[in-house]
């Protein structure tokens, strides 16, 4: 469930404008709200593919949960697969369908990206292809630095979040060609992206 987080300590990415680079140069549709109810019926309603870049530092939604509580308490989360939205994703990728996602990762990673890192498993469990790689990475590849989906490689719809990380509202992008620059994008990020396992696994081994 979306929340808008208040009174809350900020992240440090928040105040760290740095992180955020070049954004997507397109024709966008809509935003706001109401943006937001269409993304949430684009989950149920794609039919072949749904694909993500992430590429925050910090997400405020993450942050309300007691997952997020539980693992800044050094403690493992509990996941929970029987939310509504868990039921579609599990009964997309049952049914044929491809979900994935690759997590782009700071040096060194912030809280939020090292949640989203152990977030992989409940995301494997639902039939999801996740991978990551490093933002300097992302960057040499020509990334952008905006999140967004891609649905059924001819529909995009590009996150939009205020300065508290709060998701706000969505932007669509149906022009061909605009669309195939995401679908190119979404091919890079999957070329050189790694599982999230593998990911972890190297980074832990880099630390020690």
């Amino acid at each position: 469930m979306l929340g808008t987080r208040t009174g809350a300590t900020r992240c440090p990415c928040r105040s760290d404008r740095s992180r955020r680079g070049a954004g997507l140069a397109l024709a966008r549709e809509s935003s706001g709200p109401s943006a937001l109810d269409q993304l949430g019926k684009l989950f149920g309603r794609f039919q072949h593919s749904a694909w993500h870049l992430g590429t925050r530092g910090c997400c405020a939604s993450d942050e309300l949960t007691d997952t997020y509580a539980h693992f800044v308490r050094g403690e493992t989360p509990t996941w929970d697969l029987d939310p509504p939205g868990s039921h579609t994703i599990r009964a997309k990728t049952d049914d044929g369908a491809y979900v994935g996602r690759v997590r782009i990762v700071d040096s060194p990673p912030t809280t939020g990206q090292l949640y989203l890192l152990a977030h992989g498993d409940k995301n494997a469990a639902l039939g999801e292809d996740v991978r990551s790689m490093w933002r300097e990475d992302a960057r040499w590849a020509n990334l952008p630095d905006e999140d967004f989906w891609i649905f059924d490689s001819h529909l995009v719809a590009i996150l939009v979040f205020d300065d508290d990380d709060n998701l706000t509202g969505a932007e669509f992008v149906t022009e061909p060609a605009a669309v195939n620059q995401c679908n190119r994008l979404r091919d890079v990020a999957q070329h050189y992206a790694v599982p999230y396992k593998q990911f972890a696994a190297e980074m832990a081994a880099k630390e020690a």
